[in-house]
């Protein structure tokens, strides 16, 4: 079979996506199509869908932070930002999702947008409400793990203790009082 000439082919846009969990999330890239496949069908339809036909390039998740490269059909950029503003959940997690650029190339996509790796996170113990828990930062951000989950804080909201530097004190405003 002979390919179509380039300008019959059809024509693609790149949208780069950033991530955003709680630490312990668990999903894959399989599971992030499917939801990206149902916001796209549930907000435009089945025919809508298809003309944007949004497909999941690459995907890289370190932690709770991660990355993703969104293909979608030029002329469609518009409805395919909407639909991922329609995510809130991945595989039953919870997730936030920013779209950091469009490019016409998936080369200048990943160099303009997505620059390196997802930023670096580690574990550290924190003071909150008077206990010593653990949790995860991503500087600036802070998510301490509560008995009910994890409670999202930033090191601005975290006061350093007095017996140890590396210990930021997440108490809160009711409890400095």
């Amino acid at each position: 079979m002979k390919h179509l000439p380039k300008h019959l082919r059809p024509r693609y846009r790149y949208l780069a996506v950033g991530l955003e969990s709680w630490p312990d999330a668990s999903f894959d890239r399989r599971a992030f199509q499917r939801e990206v496949w149902d916001a796209t069908r549930a907000l435009c339809g089945d025919p809508g869908s298809a003309a944007i036909d949004p497909t999941v390039l690459r995907f890289d998740r370190d932690g709770s932070m991660g990355r993703a490269i969104l293909k979608v059909r030029r002329g469609t950029v518009d409805r395919a930002r909407a639909a991922l503003a329609c995510i809130d959940a991945v595989g039953g997690d919870a997730v936030g999702l920013r779209v950091r650029g469009t490019s016409g190339t998936v080369r200048a996509c990943e160099e303009k947008y997505l620059g390196g790796p997802p930023e670096p996170s580690e574990e550290r113990t924190v003071v909150y409400q008077r206990q010593e828990r653990t949790a995860t930062v991503r500087s600036p951000r802070v998510d301490v793990r509560t008995d009910a989950g994890f409670l999202g804080a930033t090191e601005s909201d975290c006061d350093r203790t007095d017996r140890d530097d590396t210990e930021p004190n997440c108490d809160t405003e009711s409890d400095r009082d």
